[in-house]
């Protein structure tokens, strides 16, 4: 956390410098407006949000990206941003973005039984998780990046293609579905961290670190408002965004632990779900080798500050 508030803090005194070097420059943007260097755009987003985690997935060995995803399993996400323009060539963003992301081993009930698919389907685990993320971005408009703005003889062009990429900081919490009730799986320590036995493991923290990466194409409806259709890939430091990783735990180590009543109750349920029992402890639960994921795709409506209209 303390280093996003750093990068917000930077952000905040290189909008400042630039705002006192860039002030007073205008330039013709077309007929009707001057066109500041540096502007701000203030917009809003609404779009979709899907995860690739160890549950669920399609026939066969787990794949990479789109060949595992479950198109089922897309919720709606929504947001707020502030992006900081230089010549309409690159931007620094800050962005709010709010979603959800659930996955179940259920989807896969209908591969063949010969499918080795099917010992997920076995495995009969499920999760959701609210995301709230706040992220810092650098946004790239190569079509601009070679205008002279003072030699500019013709309006800039209204369809901008673009990059982004940064760091973000969210928060997720992963639930499973237990007859109806919807349980937090990161107390119940469902694969063992840091119970009696499994000391060299800790368990997983519900606020993290992220490295946002994207693309998208912004559209000019008019001088003050631009519409945008923006996708973005978050690069994960943990395999817990769904609570599976690694192996089952021994249920013992439980008890052992100090877990009485409700809660120990809940840990044995949820950390083997198994619908036919066919490994126990230290058998295969999930897969380290790949971390998680979740993205997006949005379209965002925003406002320009800082166009001035020709008197």
């Amino acid at each position: 956390m303390k280093r996003i508030i750093g990068l917000l803090s930077l952000s905040i005194l290189l909008t400042a410098a630039f705002s006192n070097n860039a002030s007073a420059q205008y330039y013709f943007y077309n007929d009707d407006y001057y066109d500041n260097p540096l502007i701000f755009e203030a917009g809003i987003s609404l779009g979709a949000m899907n995860s690739l985690t160890d549950i669920g997935g399609n026939k066969g060995i787990g794949k990479r990206f789109v060949k595992d995803l479950n198109l089922g399993q897309t919720s709606v996400c929504g947001g707020v941003f502030l992006n900081l323009m230089y010549k309409n060539a690159a931007a620094i963003r800050l962005e709010g973005t709010f979603g959800k992301v659930s996955g179940n081993d259920n989807v896969l009930e209908k591969v063949s039984p010969l499918d080795i698919a099917k010992t997920r389907y076995n495995r009969n685990l499920n999760f959701r998780s609210n995301i709230t993320e706040f992220s810092l971005m650098l946004e790239l408009h190569p079509l601009f990046i070679f205008i002279n703005y003072e030699e500019r003889e013709s309006d800039p062009p209204k369809l901008s293609p673009y990059l982004l990429g940064g760091v973000g900081y969210f928060s997720f919490n992963p639930q499973a579905n237990l007859n109806g009730r919807w349980v937090d799986l990161q107390p119940l320590s469902t694969e063992g961290q840091g119970l009696k036995g499994y000391e060299g493991t800790k368990p997983y923290k519900l606020q993290q670190i992220n490295f946002p990466l994207g693309l998208g194409l912004k559209y000019e409806l008019s001088p003050l408002l631009n519409l945008r259709g923006e996708y973005v890939y978050r690069v994960l430091n943990t395999d817990y965004l769904d609570d599976v990783s690694t192996n089952y735990v021994d249920p013992t180590a439980y008890a052992l632990s100090g877990f009485t009543g409700t809660k120990l109750q809940n840990a044995l349920d949820l950390s083997d779900r198994q619908i036919v029992p066919s490994t126990g402890p230290g058998g295969k639960r999930g897969s380290p080798k790949q971390k998680d994921a979740y993205f997006s795709f949005n379209l965002k409506l925003s406002l320009n500050i800082g166009r001035e209209k020709i008197r």
